[in-house]
Parts: structure tokens; sequence; C-alpha cells
């Protein structure tokens, strides 16, 4: 299954870019849209919060379009953006969800809570509830290192050949593979032991979790920062279960797709940037 978020090879953006640096900003406005998802996708998975993933992705876009005379063509298009995007990001400070230093330890307390009176939802689909599953998953991936969330964003979820990601990473494909097969196996424990999508016996589920924190006045329907429309607890299970047993706990985050950011950021870099569009 390829993700929607791991940018399926495209033949043309290497023209794409040529036009972009001989001056041609239609073709310009079209990189920048045929990039701005898959990056936005890194950015959120890596800081955890959407402000400041947006923030980062503009920043990010502003560094391949100011950079573009320097893409060499040794490499895709997307992969050279994708380390221009890696490497802003292990350079900015750490998020304000970072700095919470999560750990799979704190998230199991928390998803053993109580869900209490007015902890479950009316009905059995609801916005709120993939709310709390994309919450969840961004907060699971908090709770690894950068190297290896890095790791297990690029292969796991996105879905990118070892090869690439390692050169994404700019470090040796058998140092991938390592802090990739590490990520797993600590993200594979946690969600078989408290995940109620993976296992019957896990104590979690989507839709008391979305109660609970709905009661707590921690999620709100009118105003989601990643859930796109309404899911059910139930059927999102059925789903996961199709999938080989083996890989039912790590297809818990391929199944979880945050809703794109609302931010036109081609039209933003014009107006950032100006009349250096051009010039690049």
């Amino acid at each position: 299954m390829q993700s929607p978020e791991a940018d399926p090879k495209d033949p043309h953006l290497e023209e794409v870019v040529k036009r972009a640096t001989d001056g041609h900003p239609e073709a310009l406005d079209q990189l920048v849209r045929a990039l701005q998802g898959g990056i936005y996708g890194l950015a959120l998975r890596m800081l955890g919060n959407r402000h400041e993933a947006e923030d980062a992705t503009q920043e990010i876009l502003v560094r391949v379009v100011t950079r573009l005379a320097q893409f060499d063509g040794r490499s895709r298009v997307r992969t050279w953006a994708y380390r221009v995007a890696v490497n802003y990001i292990l350079d900015v400070k750490k998020s304000a969800v970072e700095r919470l230093h999560l750990s799979f330890e704190r998230m199991a307390e928390d998803l053993g809570l109580d869900p209490g009176p007015g902890g479950l939802l009316e009905s059995e689909e609801s916005i709120l509830i993939d709310e709390v599953k994309v919450g969840c998953t961004l907060g699971m991936l908090q709770c690894l290192d950068r190297p290896h969330r890095l790791a297990f964003v690029l292969g796991e979820i996105l879905e990118m050949p070892g090869p690439e990601a390692a050169e994404v990473l700019e470090v040796e494909p058998a140092l991938f593979r390592k802090r990739l097969q590490k990520a797993r196996e600590s993200m594979v424990a946690f969600l078989r032991a408290h995940c109620g999508l993976v296992s019957d016996a896990a104590p979690c589920r989507c839709n008391r979790q979305a109660g609970r924190l709905r009661a707590a006045g921690k999620v709100d329907a009118a105003s989601c920062d990643y859930a796109e429309r309404p899911s059910s607890f139930r059927e999102t299970r059925q789903v996961i279960r199709q999938v080989e047993e083996a890989r039912q706990a790590l297809h818990v985050h391929r199944s979880t797709q945050p809703k794109q950011s609302s931010i036109d950021f081609a039209r933003r870099l014009v107006d950032t940037l100006g009349g250096r569009l051009e010039a690049n």
C-alpha cells in the first residue's frame, strides 16, 4: 500500500526544476505544490504540533526554492527536498511537544485512565475518534528520539525505500536499517500491549479516549487540529485486522492520515520572497 504522503515518483519533476531555475514562475508554483504535502507530513510527525509544522514547512520550502541552483540531478528531486527538510528539522530547536519528553511508559499511564462519567461518545462514528487516533499516533512518535523517529517516519509511514531513506538522512544503509528495526520493535511492543485497534486484550479504545478528552475539554469537534472526517473505532479496527498479524501494529500508523494544512504555501512563498523567486 502506498501512503498518500509518500509522494510517488514523478518523472516530470526534474524538468519542472529546470524550468523553475530558468525563471518560469508557474514551474516554481508547480514544484512547491508537488512537494508541500509530503514535507508538511514529515514536519508534523517530527514536531508533533500543527502550527510548528506549518512554520517549519514554510521555512523548508523557502530553502528548497532558494537553493534550486544547487540541485545537481544526482538524486531525485523529492529525495533532495526531503534531505533539505531533514537537515532543517535536525537544526531547529525542539518543539513544544518534544520538550514534554514523552515516553512509552508515560503514554501507557495516560491511556489507562478511567474514562469516568461522560467518557463514552454517543455515536460510534465521530470526528473526535479520528482526532484522538491521529493525536495518539503523533504522540507515540514523540516517544522515539529524533534519529529513530526519522527512520520510522521515512521507512515505515512514508514507505521510502531503504537506500533512498539512507540518502535522505546521509547515513549508511546499514545504520538506517538498524535504526528502523529498533524503532519498529519499540512501536510494535507498545501497540500490542496498549492499543485496542491491534489487540482485544489491550485497554485503550479511541472512542473511550475521545469521550474522556471531550469531557475534560481537551478536544472539540468544532476545532480539530488533525482530523478531517468522522471515523469509527470498530471500522478502523476491522481494517487493521485485515492486514497480516505481524504488520497490524505498524498499520495503525499507515492507516492514520492527518489532514493537510490549509495554508497555500506556494502563495505564501510568493508573498515572502517577492521578486527573488524569479531571480533564483
